[in-house]
Parts: C-alpha cells; structure tokens; sequence
C-alpha cells in the first residue's frame, strides 16, 4: 500500500476569491507513490509449458470417463455381487463397494502421473466424483428395480 505525506497547503479559496489572487499550483510538494521493496518472481508452478497442459487435461478427461464408466459398471454389479446379503446390511456393502472402487479410482489416477500444480493436486480426487456417485447410485436402484419387479405381486411385469 502506498504511503502518502501530508499534504501541507494553503485552505481552498471562496469562489468570490477567485478574481482578487491566483493560486499558484506547486506540484513539489506531492510526494511520489512508493514502490514495492519487493516483487514476487514467478513460481515454478506458472512455468508450466502448453503440453504439459494439454497432457493433464487429457488424463483428467480420462479420469473422469473412467469414473463415469465405473460408476455405472459397479453400480450394476452391486446388485447381483451383494444378492445374498439381506436387509440394510446390502445397503451398507454397496456403500462400502462404492468406496473401494472409488479409492480404485485413485490409485489409478496416481499411476497416470499426472504433474499437476499444488493447487491443483484435489483435482484427481474431486474430478468426476459427482458423476461416479450419482451413476452408482442410478444404475443400482434401476437394476435393483428391474431384478426385483417380477417378485412384487404389483409393478411392472416384465
């Protein structure tokens, strides 16, 4: 922030007093604005060249079409995998099935390599997540539903 001295003048004439003096504008006494000791250099993080951009955007791109086919995919092998298991304990080792996968995913995402930025680093867990969880989600209670439809006296039959 720039510091300022006080600006020591004459009080700003009456406009009757225009016509009897003229001001005189001394620009000497206005002080300069300060300049900062201290520039920041460009860190390491900013020299990041053009394709390795477009080589992190592309592995991005398939992290997060690999959680979206893995979403739908586990999504569906939840309901036969955990078949045997009744009541809420079902709900929960789907759950957990979708955890696993997703710390899969992961794994996965650090075996890519990707040289990303450290404010960037989030991105290989956040890319996707939605997407994955809300497929699983989909795709479970929609296979669920059409597995179990024919035991229900009504629904669909199919």
């Amino acid at each position: 922030m720039a510091k300022f001295k006080k600006k020591k003048s004459k009080p700003t004439p009456e406009p009757e007093d225009t016509n009897k003096e003229v001001i005189d504008n001394d620009t000497s006494d206005i002080p300069e604005i300060e300049k900062s000791e201290s520039t920041p250099e460009p860190s390491k993080e900013s020299k990041i060249s053009d394709e390795q951009k477009n080589d992190n955007d592309k592995k991005l791109n398939k992290l997060f079409w690999l959680r979206v086919a893995l979403g739908v995919i586990s999504g569906a092998a939840s309901t036969f995998l955990f078949e045997s298991i009744e009541g809420e304990e079902r709900r929960w080792a789907s759950i957990g099935f979708l955890i696993i996968v997703f710390i899969g995913t992961i794994i996965v995402a650090k075996g890519m390599k990707m040289q990303l930025p450290s404010s960037d680093r989030k991105k290989i867990v956040t890319q996707g997540i939605g997407s994955f969880i809300f497929l699983f989600l989909f795709t479970w209670i929609v296979t669920y539903t059409l597995v179990h439809t024919a035991t229900v006296s009504s629904g669909i039959n199919i």
